[in-house]
């Protein structure tokens, strides 16, 4: 991968986030920070894939990073968690093994069509066990937080 193709990465990531945020009516003033939680998350599971961990590993650190990133986003800002953490995890979403999944489903490719479900069904498992991980990590740093004042 070159530099290029990095930088190319990574503003198509901001890009389809803020995107996605102001398809679904997300506040104006939690764009910006939903894009870059979207990069985080997208970025951390890249250099997961790329360094060998694998496309479930790299989408969970990817969506503990972004439960995590949400959640400060949203103290900072004053407002719901659910307004960054969703446009943010457009980009670790599987849309293009569902895709290969329903083709070779309806070309009669039954096994190959499985094998993306099963791609579909873990990804989308590890996305959701990711979220609960940062709500856990959320709620020890509140502890460690209120232990320390």
């Amino acid at each position: 991968m070159t530099v290029v193709q990095f930088v190319i990465e990574v503003v198509g990531t901001y890009v389809a986030t803020i995107a996605f945020g102001i398809l679904i009516n997300i506040p104006r003033r939690a764009l910006n920070f939903g894009g870059w939680i979207g990069v985080l998350g997208y970025l951390l599971y890249r250099f997961t894939v790329l360094a060998g961990g694998g496309y479930v590993i790299g989408n969970l650190l990817g969506a503990v990073a972004i439960g995590v990133a949400s959640l400060q986003a949203a103290r900072l800002k004053k407002m719901p968690m659910i307004l960054f953490n969703i446009p943010a995890l457009v980009p670790l979403v599987p849309g293009g093994q569902a895709y290969q999944m329903i083709k070779n489903f309806a070309l009669g490719h039954n096994d190959t069509a499985v094998s993306f479900l099963l791609q579909v069904v873990m990804i989308s498992g590890a996305i959701a066990f990711g979220f609960l991980l940062s709500e856990l990590v959320n709620r020890v740093q509140q502890r460690l937080f209120r232990h320390h004042r």
